[in-house]
């Protein structure tokens, strides 16, 4: 358990006293504004002291320049970072190296044979044209590279996350030690990753691919778990009346039974270390996020789309096939299959000794030029739409002026730091109980000491604001996705490619129609967020039974009555996870606002990258962001454990 964790839902006593409904969530409010008042007008605090700054950026920088001084004859180095290092560098070459062996032709022809059999024919066909296309817009070489970074750190997953999750699985101990450690992993943004190990490997693809396995690894590690700890327990009796020992059953029994589940946690693993390709590539790992990385620094929104389109292509196949892999079930199709397998295999070979393994250039074709004009026409015509004050620099200077910048003032300084700390305190408190409420205080004012607290209001606000927009779309889209079955099939390739592809790529476009500033990294996080917010809104309306839907019915409820008094309260649980994940996923994107003017704790981070002097400020402003996550994460599943049924519980 860590100090943001409480105790479980309806437990007795004071924090019982907390769970009593509306009115006691009024009173909650009530004491709130009490509390900022009573601060306001008998004290003068305002921003937190700057002189309680506790002052961790300079050992830190101390120690990245003693590390740098000593990488080449201190032990640490010589015996263990440089000889991991080279392992894993010859690892991520030799596999890039035997991919670029094969002919090209092989690649499509293989994915098509595969979605094929795990998915279908159509799937198969649109796997081909997928890969071929990948080649014809001239990222082939790119793409080469990111695979071999991603698979090294997938294979490297994988080796840990199993055994580590079979060990959670054995031991009551090991488990309490991994969840809390694989929560605090799943809340922290993918781009803190990487300060820590800059600070230790420098720049390159080793960084970037432990960074990746680190990140990626939560998944993997829970659902193996999760997997083994469902075997039904009729199945593991039968193995051991058989005489088959501990290993034996674990091996033959268990590990077969809990495959969906571990396939499962192989997927997410997967989309997981894919959504890392352009972040890696900021410290170093090439490929196609170097492609997007350099687009977006010229703004060359066609150059980037190709790469994102690229990146997306290369996700969904990875995910349709892992996915379909678990039950694949080929049928009639299967001997065909095989046989073309077979000759694909045989061409695979022949190609790879007579050196086919460039993608022909007559095949090329390039759209970027299509999409910079259609970006250049739209930023010219829709900036400010024939100097009526319409278009999208109006409506970016209005929210900066009148919602991002007073909402920033407000947390900074509006509201006196004591006070932001005991309204973190009483919303803990009336969520899940002391253990909660005493956790966010510690760590609100932790980010006080760290010297952070202006620039986490800052983060903080801009947060809030894309929460609400994203919700403002996501619910009501949502809404009509679960009662409509066409709806909900059109939006989920949207949705889909809304998931997949790099949030790097979304600023693009949105740089070219709104300039640099805070506005462009909220639209992007809005966007970026958006299919979490319809997936769990669809999902949570149509878990509400249809019994319940026809007892309404029968007393003469309208659908807009049924919504709003019977089913929109029964989905308050996943509404609410809905909140969580669109926070998470708007807090992954702060650090990437930051390399477009986003401000606060994002561009710190990207400062403590960018510049050797800067690392010890730009850690200090990756643990802030680490704290506000783990306290926006801990408040909102709290509150979402509150609203459901204690059956459920």
């Amino acid at each position: 358990m860590t100090a943001l964790d409480g105790v479980r839902p309806g437990a007795d006593g004071l924090q019982g006293a907390w769970r009593s409904g509306p009115a006691r969530l009024a009173l909650v409010l009530g004491g709130m504004i009490l509390l900022v008042a009573a601060f306001r007008i008998l004290t003068d605090f305002g921003v937190f002291p700057e002189s309680w700054n506790i002052g961790l950026a300079d050992p830190i920088d101390r120690a990245r320049r003693w590390l740098i001084t000593n990488q080449n004859s201190h032990w640490l180095y010589t015996v263990f970072l440089n000889p991991l290092t080279d392992t894993m560098d010859w690892a991520i070459r030799r596999l890039e190296s035997l991919l670029r062996w094969f002919p090209w032709y092989c690649y499509p022809l293989f994915t098509g044979l595969g979605l094929w059999w795990t998915r279908g024919r159509l799937a198969g066909a649109l796997g081909l044209a997928g890969v071929a296309l990948i080649g014809v817009i001239g990222l082939w070489n790119e793409a080469f590279a990111t695979l071999a970074l991603m698979g090294v750190a997938v294979l490297v997953s994988m080796a840990i996350g199993i055994p580590l999750g079979i060990a959670a699985w054995r031991s009551d101990a090991v488990a309490r030690i991994t969840r809390p450690t694989l929560d605090t992993m799943q809340t922290m943004p993918g781009f803190v990753y990487l300060i820590p190990f800059v600070l230790l490997f420098g720049f390159g693809r080793v960084p970037a691919m432990i960074s990746t396995v680190i990140f990626a690894l939560a998944p993997v590690v829970r659902l193996t778990e999760v997997g083994l700890r469902t075997v039904p327990q009729s199945t593991v009796e039968a193995s051991e009346m058989f005489g088959a020992t501990e290993r034996q059953t674990l091996r033959l029994v268990r590990l077969p039974q809990a495959r969906p589940a571990i396939f499962a946690g192989m997927n997410q693993t997967t989309m997981l270390a894919m959504s890392m390709v352009v972040i890696a590539a900021f410290i170093g790992a090439g490929g196609l996020g170097q492609v997007v990385l350099q687009a977006m620094r010229s703004i060359n929104v066609g150059k980037a789309s190709e790469a994102g389109i690229a990146i997306v292509i290369m996700a969904i196949i990875l995910d349709r096939f892992s996915t379909g892999v678990a039950t694949a079930d080929p049928g009639d199709d299967l001997p065909a299959i095989r046989w073309l397998a077979a000759v694909t295999a045989v061409g695979a070979v022949a190609g790879g000794v007579l050196g086919l393994n460039e993608f022909p250039k007559a095949l090329g074709w390039r759209f970027a030029p299509y999409v910079n004009s259609l970006t250049d026409w739209a930023r010219d015509n829709l900036y400010d739409i024939g100097g009526s004050g319409i278009g999208t620099g109006p409506f970016s200077d209005f929210v900066t002026t009148q919602l991002v910048i007073p909402l920033r003032e407000l947390l900074s300084s509006g509201i006196p730091w004591p006070a932001m700390i005991g309204i973190g305190v009483v919303l803990g408190l009336w969520a899940r109980g002391p253990r909660l409420a005493v956790g966010i205080g510690a760590a609100l004012a932790a980010i006080g000491l760290l010297g952070m607290w202006e620039l986490s209001m800052d983060t903080l606000a801009q947060v809030l604001l894309a929460v609400a927009a994203t919700l403002a779309v996501g619910v009501p889209v949502g809404i009509m996705s679960s009662h409509n079955d066409l709806l909900r099939t059109a939006l989920r390739p949207v949705l889909d490619f809304f998931q997949t592809i790099p949030s790097f790529v979304l600023l693009v476009p949105v740089i070219t129609l709104f300039h640099v500033g805070r506005i462009p990294g909220i639209i992007a996080s809005v966007v970026y967020a958006l299919p979490a917010a319809v997936h769990y809104t669809d999902l949570g309306l149509r878990r509400v039974p249809v019994e319940t839907h026809e007892a309404a019915e029968s007393f003469g409820a309208t659908r807009a009555q049924r919504l709003r008094q019977v089913e929109m309260p029964l989905a308050a649980p996943e509404l609410m996870v809905a909140v969580n994940q669109v926070i998470m996923l708007i807090l992954a994107m702060v650090v990437i606002a930051g390399l477009v003017g986003g401000g606060g704790l994002g561009l710190e981070a990207v400062r403590g990258l960018r510049r050797s002097d800067a690392v010890g400020r730009g850690f200090e402003a990756g643990i802030a962001i680490v704290l506000l996550a783990a306290i926006l994460d801990r408040l909102t599943r709290a509150v979402a454990d509150r609203l459901r049924p204690p059956a459920a519980v």
